[in-house]
């Protein structure tokens, strides 16, 4: 029997996409404003977690697909409302703390591979909606300075911060 088109997006969009070292493939976005000052999102559900907006890819999607969906999902916006700057050279990893993987989930996901994104803000801040989604991902934003993030990241992501902060600083000053 074939499944409505709704119910197989559905039954995907819960698929992770994950390489056979066992690495989850996932975007980042670092979404930047005329002062050069970079959106910051504290994570629903946790005391002080703020982050970059990032997401998992799904089974059908570039990653041009996927940062559009993850950009509207977690922060309201879509492609009209910015304008990309760059994208990293090559994916970046890093690992999951032992005690944050799921060993119960097949197959075992022990980190994220990322491309990054660098976008500029080219509509209205008021575009930015954190609950225009039925689950959102952050419960509120600031803007901060560009280096910023490194100080409040979680540990384990704050080298690939780092060597993303490092690659697009160039394309920023542009």
């Amino acid at each position: 029997m074939h499944k409505p088109q709704s119910q197989k997006h559905s039954k995907q969009h819960k698929q992770q996409m994950i390489d056979r070292d066992g690495f989850r493939l996932n975007i980042g976005i670092i979404l930047s404003n005329d002062q050069g000052q970079l959106f910051w999102g504290k994570r629903v559900g946790s005391a002080d977690a703020w982050q970059f907006p990032q997401g998992g890819m799904l089974p059908y999607e570039t990653i041009y697909e996927t940062m559009y969906r993850e950009l509207t999902e977690e922060i309201g916006l879509n492609k009209n409302d910015v304008e990309i700057i760059g994208v990293t050279k090559r994916w970046l990893r890093y690992r999951l703390p032992h005690h944050m993987r799921r060993y119960f989930q097949s197959p075992l996901c022990i980190g994220q591979k990322q491309k990054w994104f660098l976008l500029k803000l080219t509509s209205k801040e008021e575009n930015i909606c954190l609950t225009c989604t039925a689950k959102p991902e952050f419960v509120s934003w600031k803007w901060v300075d560009y280096w910023q993030p490194l100080d409040q990241v979680i540990y384990f992501k704050r080298e690939i911060y780092q060597k993303v902060l490092k690659e697009f600083e160039p394309m920023l000053k542009k």
